[in-house]
């Protein structure tokens, strides 16, 4: 068993559980983390986005085993 790092990424407020990935080092889980949310297009407007579309994520800590898919 390690500690990891779990990205936690939420589409339009509900989280996504499907493939998750588990990361050995804070700061990979953090550049991920900025990436995935990143949109490109007219802040300016940002209001107008749907809430569907709005994402958020962060990393958390977690205990798992060493062989768990999804490490990197």
């Amino acid at each position: 068993m390690i500690h990891a790092f779990l990205l936690v990424y939420i589409l339009g407020g509900a989280e996504v559980k499907r493939n998750p990935m588990y990361f050995r080092d804070i700061n990979d889980c953090n550049y991920f983390a900025s990436r995935v949310v990143k949109r490109y297009g007219n802040y300016k407007y940002n209001s107008l986005v749907p809430e569907e579309h709005k994402a958020t994520a962060y990393c958390k800590p977690v205990w798992i085993a060493s062989n768990t898919p999804g490490l990197y």
